[in-house]
């Protein structure tokens, strides 16, 4: 159990098609609280979708991360991987172990050592996602889906708020491997938070396979697909706790948005 009147570091990332905007909420809650924050944006997407090539792989975005690690000189971290980002996360980690205090998959994908996104995908979705790419410029990024998708309810103003901040995915990305030289995680203490309501269909092999594992913490929340943006508050008392930082009435306000 770390000191609770230490400040702790945390480093969240995004998944695909969202950039670092997606974390001003929680990001302003912990750093209320007194903790170091960083939000990476991967290349390509978000305010670097300028970016956007047929280069890009994940060794790119693994690369985006441990770069921005080392150059602000962060250690002890929590390190937060919402969705796609859990692909990249997993990387760092493999890299970098010493300076992770805790992974945390947020709804995460985990890809395992070797495959691509694509050779997870039945071949008919393969050849449907390089379609939907044509409609980008180029064809180098996959189009996002709309915001409701992502758990956002239709007609609301956060519902407009994501809609306009999403960029193409680079499509290059999924058929890039992971590249790990390491077991999943490389031996750092690791939690999973199941966002259940809605669940995200297209999780759940990562999700069971998760279950399967005896070394990984798990954890649920109430909320949809984003819950930094629709239970900001709920997840981060969740964060807090999973770094040993909450207090017992905080957690009975787990589902307070």
């Amino acid at each position: 159990m770390p000191d609770i009147c230490k400040p702790l570091t945390f480093v969240l990332l995004h998944g695909s098609w969202h950039g670092a905007w997606c974390w001003q909420r929680v990001a302003d809650r912990l750093r209320s609280q007194g903790h170091r924050v960083t939000t990476p944006n991967q290349t390509g997407v978000g305010e670097r979708s300028h970016l956007i090539s047929a280069s890009i792989t994940l060794d790119t975005f693994v690369e985006d991360v441990v770069n921005h690690i080392r150059h602000e000189e962060l250690d002890d971290i929590i390190f937060v991987g919402h969705s796609f980002g859990g692909i990249p996360m997993t990387g760092v980690a493999d890299r970098v172990p010493e300076r992770f205090r805790h992974l945390v998959y947020l709804d995460s994908l985990i890809l395992q050592p070797g495959k691509t996104l694509f050779s997870t995908y039945p071949p008919h979705v393969v050849e449907e996602r390089k379609i939907q790419a044509l409609a980008t410029p180029g064809g180098l990024g996959l189009p996002a889906p709309p915001a409701t998708f992502f758990g956002l309810q239709p007609g609301t103003a956060d519902e407009a708020w994501v809609q306009r901040r999403l960029t193409p995915q680079p499509l290059s990305l999924y058929s890039s491997p992971l590249n790990l030289h390491n077991p999943i995680g490389n031996g750092v203490p690791r939690t999973y938070v199941f966002c259940t309501s809605p669940a995200i269909d297209q999780i759940e092999p990562t999700r069971q396979w998760v279950r399967a594992q005896a070394d990984w913490g798990w954890r649920e929340i109430a909320t949809g697909h984003n819950p930094m943006i629709t239970a900001p508050a709920a997840l981060t008392t969740m964060l807090l706790d999973i770094a040993g930082q909450s207090s017992p009435s905080d957690l009975q306000q787990l589902t307070a948005h």
